[in-house]
């Protein structure tokens, strides 16, 4: 019997389990995500900062424009001028409260805004520090006096304003930053997949239609832009390894088939014949079919042996072996060298009447070969005699009595005269 060739094959890729450009496109968009976060967490940090400075800037700019107005206001006490001044700060919006006060703390204009955002942990974190501002009003009264203190301008920005503002421009920041993160992930997934996923892609489906009993003819494929690369060794490397793989099956298989064989006649050896006889014996009884066996014995051939040689013998022996040959079906039945010049046929399907057929066809093939038998002491030319058994659904018997009455039966045929089949078909 000869064993199954170890197989081995590769399945299209199962979507439910993922695939190498699914799995390849959530890698480098996560990667993608990671670095944009990265980047954006520093440009978010250096944007608050500039944002402050920007802010301190603007505001001390307005203060040292207005100082000049505010302090003649102040000086001559005029709270018409003073509100002008004041109104012009209130105005932009990131202004919570403003005041403007004489030299004796008295308010001259004052603006409030009375409905202001809660105050929250982000804005108190980037803003806190720099929401009130307070500067004083110095009035230049001439030049033989110094300059005099005539009042102050006071001014509270507007926390939630701010906080709204930044948020503002970090939500822009963050979905550009998601944009170009999309983008460079759809720029290099596409690479990857032109120069790398799709190559192996087309390496993994020539592997899947390889025939398992011919690896060594798998389709080679031809990566263009890889020859000299890793995935060009790699396609290499495969090749290599099919065709070796080729070689070690066509060595078993061979070792398989000696090993198995008669190295004289080219027939099954006992070896064989045994795992044979017993599969198909163990067959017959699960199916309840029939199954005969022949055992076949060359007369008189020591005499053969002894007057014409063993030369002449193993010639014999192999001229037999191709005559009793033809008369079973290779494909379902087995003819085997059981030892010296015994041979047995085994039939699966084939009942009593079968076989005795079979064994009278192989009896004639032999005497047709007319081989000349001149010491033999019952015929002139080569015969055999042969034992039929046989075990069908109504008679079944083990394995071994099958073969110990064919075995006793031929001895029945020697004892009566030889070239003759004998058998004794049990009633059923």
């Amino acid at each position: 019997m000869i064993s199954p060739r170890p197989r081995f094959s590769l399945s299209a890729p199962d979507p439910k389990k993922g695939s190498l450009t699914t799995k390849q496109a959530l890698l480098t968009l996560l990667i993608a995500m990671l670095i944009s976060s990265v980047a954006g967490s520093v440009e978010l940090i250096s944007h608050a900062t500039q944002m402050r400075q920007e802010t301190e800037q603007r505001i001390t700019q307005q203060l040292t424009i207005v100082n000049g107005a505010a302090a003649e206001a102040a000086f001559q006490l005029n709270p018409d001028l003073a509100h002008q001044i004041a109104y012009g700060l209130f105005n932009d919006n990131e202004v919570a409260w403003v005041s403007i006060r004489d030299d004796f703390g008295r308010a001259l204009a004052e603006f409030d805004r009375p409905k202001q955002a809660d105050s929250t942990w982000l804005s108190q974190y980037l803003f806190g520090d720099i929401l009130h501002y307070r500067t004083s009003l110095a009035y230049y009264m001439g030049s033989d006096m110094p300059e005099a203190v005539v009042g102050e301008i006071e001014l509270v920005l507007a926390e939630g304003y701010l906080t709204q503002q930044f948020l503002a421009r970090i939500y822009t920041l963050v979905g550009v930053s998601i944009l170009e993160a999309f983008i460079l992930s759809l720029v290099i997934i596409t690479f990857f997949h032109f120069f790398i996923t799709r190559p192996l892609l087309k390496v993994h489906a020539a592997i899947a239609q390889t025939d398992p009993t011919q690896p060594g003819k798998w389709l080679k494929p031809v990566l263009k832009g890889h020859q000299h690369d890793e995935l060009g060794h790699l396609v290499d490397s495969l090749d290599h390894l099919l065709k070796a793989f080729q070689q070690g099956l066509e060595q078993r298989d061979q070792l398989h088939h000696l090993s198995n064989m008669d190295g004289l006649t080219g027939v099954a050896n006992r070896r064989q014949f045994d795992d044979f006889y017993q599969r198909h014996w163990h067959l017959a009884q699960q199916a309840q079919q029939s199954l005969s066996v022949i055992f076949i014995d060359i007369d008189n051939f020591k005499e053969f042996n002894d007057h014409y040689g063993h030369a002449m013998g193993d010639d014999t022996l192999r001229a037999v072996a191709n005559a009793l040959n033809l008369c079973i079906d290779p494909a379902r039945d087995l003819l085997a060298r059981y030892g010296g010049e015994e041979f047995v046929c085994v039939l699966p399907g084939q009942d009593h009447e079968d076989a005795v057929s079979i064994a009278n066809c192989l009896r004639e093939a032999v005497l047709s070969l007319a081989i000349p038998h001149a010491f033999s002491s019952t015929h002139s030319d080569l015969t055999v005699s042969m034992g039929v058994a046989s075990m069908s659904p109504d008679f079944l018997i083990s394995a071994e009595a099958l073969i110990e009455r064919a075995d006793q039966h031929l001895y029945r045929a020697k004892r009566l005269g030889r070239n003759r089949v004998e058998t004794r078909k049990r009633p059923a």
